[in-house]
């Protein structure tokens, strides 16, 4: 089942955001975030009238997806930078598509033009979701990002909607 977020679901919603901070270079934060933390992420977005969506798997948080302003400027009001995590062990279930697919429904029927999607890198997964979806590739930063010792590169995908 998929449905919108509130605070309520913060806690299960930071487990599996934490899960990547700590052990993967996905995102660029470095600090676990805790679930106070999270439940004012959310409430931001939604105060913003902007999606943060959950996918139920047997009454269990097991993923999310979120749009965010691509940019504060006045012009780029009809474009928005998406997030989508999943759970670690419901990763290769199809739950990722139809989230995402779900994020980007209500996106159009918020009337947004554009749809932008950052990739740490190398992150094939990510990058075969976001194409499976009708994304295309747009830009590339080199190493703007440093974590676990490493530099690390950022993706950006668009989709016309």
């Amino acid at each position: 089942m998929i449905r919108p977020a509130n605070t309520r679901d913060a806690e299960a919603i930071a487990t599996i955001y934490n899960h990547y901070i700590v052990h993967t270079p996905v995102t660029f934060e470095t600090e676990p975030v805790s679930a106070a933390e999270m439940a004012a992420r959310i409430h931001e977005i939604v105060q913003a009238s902007l999606p943060w969506l959950v996918v139920e798997d047997q009454d269990v948080i097991a993923g999310y997806a979120y749009a965010s302003k691509w940019k504060g400027r006045c012009a780029y009001r009809y474009s928005a930078e998406t997030t989508v995590y999943l759970d670690a062990g419901a990763c290769g279930r199809g739950l990722g598509k139809r989230l995402y697919e779900a994020l980007i429904a209500e996106l159009q029927r918020l009337g947004f033009h554009v749809v932008i999607g950052g990739i740490a890198l190398p992150n094939e997964a990510s990058v075969a979701l976001h194409e499976t979806l009708g994304f295309e590739p747009v830009a590339r930063f080199r190493e703007v990002g440093f974590k676990f010792e490493q530099w690390l590169d950022v993706g950006y995908w668009q989709r016309l909607l």
